[in-house]
């Protein structure tokens, strides 16, 4: 009988100590089963150090798209002792356990299906043990019975810019290793049945590129931030590439100077984004405000971590809705979008740079750990259809930058590009954008902005239904919860329970009322202790959510465990 049968899929967690190159075996793997037609998704888990402790990183690999985290782990590959410790709450007896005798002694104490595979012995024998985490990617691709041709050639690509001895150790390393895992297969020791997927180009990306790429794609031409995990990708992934995409990138000396500069960047009619996550958003909050008085088109990528104050800066939260939300004194208009995919994280952003220059406001794109920093096997996008809309005019000799309209949007003019002149104002102001404590154009100013809101309405994204029309019991989510919502409702496979994805939460879209009032029960299910979506819905539609499923211990939901929960709530 083999130690593990695999159907279907499989779910493999490599852990090991930060510096010990996990990153590095995951990266490299999941290229390697991406193009050899598997669907494939991976996920982080680190902690806040630089050196040692215990990150894991899960690869799910299957012939069906699998885009979500489960505690099942199918293979363990233990880098260091501590790993089965640090996992034992996810380990099962059907988990087979891969690593040096020294790592898995533990579980092979306790009884457990255990392989030792000498990685450090064989990656000094070929040259160096720095090439230990190539011999992983070869057991494992062995395991699976990837093509050895394609593994040899991908390697060979990825160390292409390295010397010819480096690329020859690197190939002979990947082939011990394969030789390894396979041999588990022949042996009888492993079985595994798992179909490849159907043809079809898709790409590897992760929410941070998601992110990046939506804001070129959305004009984006000026991105300013102080580094704070997990919203730093965004930043250095623009950074890099600035010089190609005709991109001024800038590292502020801190996150009150960042928002400020995205502010005049914009003022000067760039399209501007900062990148920040909670702690450093809350000193932006000013910023945020002044951006609504100057009514100042802004992106604001608000990576979430949990909270307060340093909190987990390596974990996952939904725990920052409400604070964009309030964020800023005074009372003026914005927009909040929340991708739950990697194809939401480059749309929605996209769209967010037509949306802010549109109705002149800030808009936010909420994002969280999990989403950033998960990878994702996705068709092409279609950049077909993608526009970057412009509403600058060019102004005259009688210009005035805050004049009042039906729709509470003003003519944007910016300096230099016409007769007129181009102010901004962070007082109250007049048409012109003269200082005034006139109390009657205090008013109408105030309700010429609060106007937009009519039209945000109107470009309201519509919420995603998923799961039959008929249904009974709907199950609400936003933001990254959205795959292991759909999955767990899936699983369910109840004819009366569909699921139900806000893309953007604020303002909630028109059809989102349609959609709950139709509903006998509801359930929210968000990554915080409070329910701020629920809070949300009854504030803005006087509905009060039937249950709620939080969590908020830094994790992002399993899909078995939310499961369990939902088949409760809808029995």
């Amino acid at each position: 009988m083999a130690l593990l049968d695999l159907s279907g899929e499989a779910s493999i967690v490599l852990c090991g100590a930060a510096g010990q190159g996990v990153q590095t075996v995951e990266q490299l793997l999941m290229r390697i089963l991406l193009k050899s037609g598997y669907h494939v998704f991976s996920t982080s888990e680190f902690m806040s150090r630089i050196r040692g402790g215990s990150n894991s990183t899960e690869i799910r690999v299957a012939g069906h798209p699998v885009d979500a985290f489960v505690n099942r782990i199918d293979i363990l590959v233990a880098f260091h002792r501590d790993a089965i410790a640090h996992l034992r709450h996810r380990i099962s007896a059907d988990t087979l356990i891969l690593g040096e005798e020294e790592a898995i002694g533990p579980a092979a104490a306790e009884g457990r299906a255990a392989l030792p595979v000498p990685f450090t012995q064989i990656a000094t024998e070929v040259g160096n043990r720095i090439y230990a985490n190539t011999v992983a990617v070869g057991a494992l691709a062995g395991m699976l019975s990837v093509d050895p041709q394609l593994i040899a050639d991908y390697v060979a690509h990825v160390f292409a810019s390295r010397t010819e001895q480096i690329i020859s150790d690197n190939k002979e390393a990947v082939r011990r290793g394969y030789e390894i895992g396979h041999e588990f297969v022949t042996s009888g020791k492993l079985s595994v049945s798992i179909p490849k997927a159907a043809s079809g180009r898709r790409l590897l990306l992760s929410g941070t590129e998601a992110v990046s790429l939506g804001a070129v794609a959305g004009g984006c031409n000026f991105i300013s931030s102080y580094p704070m995990s997990p919203a730093t990708g965004v930043l250095t992934y623009l950074a890099q590439h600035g010089a190609e995409l005709g991109m001024v990138a800038e590292q502020a000396e801190d996150e009150i100077s960042a928002i400020n500069m995205a502010l005049g960047a914009s003022y000067a009619g760039a399209r501007a984004m900062v990148t920040t996550s909670g702690g450093g958003f809350a000193l932006m909050e000013e910023g945020v405000s002044l951006a609504g008085a100057a009514e100042l088109p802004v992106v604001i990528h608000l990576s979430q971590r949990p909270g307060p104050a340093t909190g987990l800066p390596t974990r996952t939260e939904q725990g920052d809705l409400l604070m964009a939300l309030h964020s800023g004194h005074g009372e003026f208009p914005r927009i909040i979008l929340a991708p739950g995919t990697a194809q939401d994280a480059f749309y929605l952003t996209q769209s967010a740079f037509n949306l802010a220059d549109k109705h002149q406001v800030p808009v936010f794109v909420l994002t969280d750990q999990y989403l950033v920093d998960s990878s994702y096997a996705v068709p092409d996008l279609d950049l077909e259809a993608l526009k970057v809309e412009r509403h600058i005019v060019e102004t005259d000799a009688g210009y005035g930058r805050y004049r009042v309209t039906d729709d509470g949007v003003s003519p944007r003019g910016v300096p230099g590009f016409g007769a007129g002149l181009a102010v901004a104002d962070s007082h109250e102001h007049d048409e012109a954008g003269h200082m005034t404590e006139r109390m009657s154009v205090r008013v109408a100013m105030v309700d010429k902005r609060l106007r937009k809101a009519q039209g945000i309405i109107q470009d309201a994204l519509p919420p995603e239904l998923l799961g039959p029309e008929s249904y009974r019991t709907l199950v609400l989510g936003w933001g990254s919860t959205y795959h292991a919502i759909a999955e767990a409702v899936r699983r369910l496979g109840r004819p009366d329970v569909a699921f139900l994805h806000l893309k953007q939460v604020y303002p909630l879209p028109p059809e989102a009322e349609r959609f709950l009032r139709s509903a006998s029960k509801t359930v929210v299910v968000e990554n915080n202790a409070t329910g701020q979506l629920a809070t949300l819905i009854q504030a803005s539609l006087g509905i009060k959510v039937d249950h709620t499923v939080l969590q908020y211990d830094g994790m992002p939901f399993a899909v078995e465990d939310l499961g369990d929960q939902l088949a409760r709530l809808v029995e």
